[in-house]
């Protein structure tokens, strides 16, 4: 089975740290718990997402850059999890 460029550990460390927010966002007792807290990890697994979306090879899907940039970042994970 060929290679595609989804296939690459900069794609699956993307989708990872997108997942990774996800579940930051929907653990609502960390939130309740430490409000604090939870904004930084938010903001530590979002600017790790903008890293990881800089160093993608290329060329960089144009679909998969509009995710990035408008920071759709459930959309971003779908694309990468469906190709």
């Amino acid at each position: 089975m060929p290679t595609t460029a989804f296939d690459s550990s900069a794609h699956r460390e993307l989708a990872d740290a997108l997942r990774e927010r996800r579940a930051v966002i929907a653990d609502r007792a960390f939130y309740e718990r430490d409000p604090q807290a939870h904004l930084h990890q938010l903001q530590a697994v979002s600017e790790r997402i903008v890293a990881l979306g800089e160093r993608l090879p290329g060329p960089v899907d144009p679909q998969l850059a509009h995710f990035l940039q408008r920071c759709s970042y459930d959309k971003a994970l779908a694309f990468l999890t469906t190709r």
